[in-house]
């Protein structure tokens, strides 16, 4: 008797994951398609080079921001930071929800001047960063720094 009351209940519950999983499935597939969204695209001999950033559904990518100017990496690191907002509010973003940043150096004695000028940039919750030192210079200036980020919105 029990092994019939087992072997029904695992017929039953096999049938309602089935019956679950195929709406699942469904549901998957009703699901509209994702756009990827570019804006600010730069053109180079009249050919598109990249986007100032791309959209992914809820995602943002900013491309590298960096800019040659008179003064320190400390100067430099704020200048990039207010490109980087800039772009991010643009989108409809913020750099509370940046998730992900990517500093490229000139230098890597610059890293504490850098560290210096990013803290608190992000709020309370920094994102997750790599920092690495690009030895041969950062196009296309010369740049001391170059930051792309990853964000959400």
């Amino acid at each position: 008797m029990k092994t019939q009351r087992r072997t029904v209940l695992k017929k039953l519950l096999a049938s309602l994951a089935g019956i679950t999983g195929l709406g699942l499935a469904a549901n998957a597939k009703a699901a509209p398609a994702i756009e990827k969204e570019v804006f600010d695209v730069e053109n180079f001999q009249d050919a598109p080079l990249f986007s100032a950033s791309t959209r992914y559904g809820n995602l943002v990518f900013l491309s590298g921001r960096g800019q040659r100017l008179d003064g320190d990496i400390k100067v430099h690191t704020d200048n990039v930071l207010n490109l980087l907002e800039s772009e991010l509010i643009k989108v409809g973003s913020s750099m509370e929800k940046v998730l992900k940043v990517t500093v490229f150096l000139d230098k890597i004695e610059d890293y504490y001047g850098m560290n210096e000028a990013y803290k608190g940039r992000f709020g309370k919750n920094p994102p997750a960063r790599t920092t690495v030192a690009v030895p041969n210079g950062l196009p296309p200036a010369d740049n001391l720094i170059q930051m792309d980020c990853i964000a959400y919105i």
